[in-house]
């Protein structure tokens, strides 16, 4: 394999929850008691998921983050750090509680999430303002990346310090909020899934026709736009060129927990060596693929050699 060139800094600012995740046959109706198959406890957060997604591909990552002066917030950081993520802006809030996400998953490999936010509301917009203007100096091509765990106006701040600084700002609008359309502007890309694409644009995604719709709508809205079709891969744009990129075939489908912030960091870190976006999205595909074959977020995303020449090849 040859060598992998030199990754410009990535920052992410997001969250960090402690997930329960829990493998059930079938979702309980209303007034339903099911019994689980197991339990199992990992690390977790869209924020955090997306850090260690990018640090796998030997990217040089800073996390920017909040949590609790608890069990769990230590073992986040030590698993983060274990990554090779830099942990040095994630703030440990006395008497806060680390955010946790309750996660169950069916045997389809599908799963449902609830989210409780704990200190990941804890962000204040003066310290992400502030941390993010201090790591993107210096650096004319640095990379924030960014998802909605957070709340608007943290959201807003780490976008808009990115574009003062002249660093690219990813953002994963998951789970969707409503945002102005001047940070919206500034996103390069604009990254949802069918779901949160069918929010933004006001009609049904649940295509490949209607995705490609939502592409060409949603250029007018970010400077790029990428929309996420699972199992099919991903529809792109970047205002001059447009494309889908289709996923390999996986026979076996564990468990989608955490594919989306494989997909999200792996884009991040091949856009951090100066890939196009159309490399970016080949190489998030391959990295949400190959997360689907085992249980769990972070625990299932690749490492280079998981990928193979073919990551090479899309780095260029």
């Amino acid at each position: 394999m040859s060598a992998v060139p030199p990754s410009s800094p990535i920052i992410v600012v997001g969250s960090a929850n402690q997930d329960y995740i829990v493998r059930v046959s079938t979702p309980a109706g209303p007034g339903e008691t099911v019994l689980a198959k197991s339990l199992l406890k990992q690390p977790g957060g869209k924020g955090a998921n997306q850090a260690v997604a990018a640090a796998r591909l030997r990217a040089n990552v800073s996390f920017v983050a909040c949590v609790g002066d608890d069990a769990d917030g230590t073992s986040l950081v030590r698993e983060l750090r274990s990554e090779g993520v830099d942990t040095s802006n994630v703030e440990i809030i006395n008497r806060g509680r680390t955010g946790l996400a309750l996660v169950s998953v069916y045997d389809s490999g599908e799963n449902s999430i609830t989210v409780v936010p704990g200190t990941n509301f804890s962000l204040t917009a003066e310290r992400v303002d502030d941390v993010v203007r201090r790591l993107a100096a210096g650096f004319a091509n640095s990379i924030l990346v960014v998802q909605a765990e957070l709340v608007s106006n943290i959201i807003e701040t780490a976008l808009l310090a990115a574009e003062a600084m002249g660093a690219r700002g990813i953002l994963n609008l998951a789970p969707y909020q409503p945002l102005p359309p001047h940070v919206l502007a500034v996103c390069d890309p604009l990254i949802v899934n069918e779901t949160e694409a069918s929010s933004l644009v006001g009609w049904a995604v649940h295509d490949l026709d209607s995705a490609a719709r939502a592409v060409e709508q949603l250029q007018g809205v970010a400077r790029s736009v990428v929309v996420t079709i699972g199992a099919r891969g991903a529809m792109w744009g970047d205002g001059q060129t447009s494309g889908h990129t289709v996923a390999p075939l996986v026979e076996t489908v564990v468990d989608t927990t955490g594919a989306g912030d494989a997909f999200v960091g792996a884009l991040a870190a091949t856009l951090s060596r100066g890939a196009s976006l159309e490399d970016a999205v080949g190489v998030g595909v391959l990295a949400g693929s190959f997360a689907v074959k085992s249980p769990g977020a972070q625990s299932s995303y690749p490492m280079l050699t998981d990928l193979g020449t073919e990551l090479t090849g899309q780095l260029g």
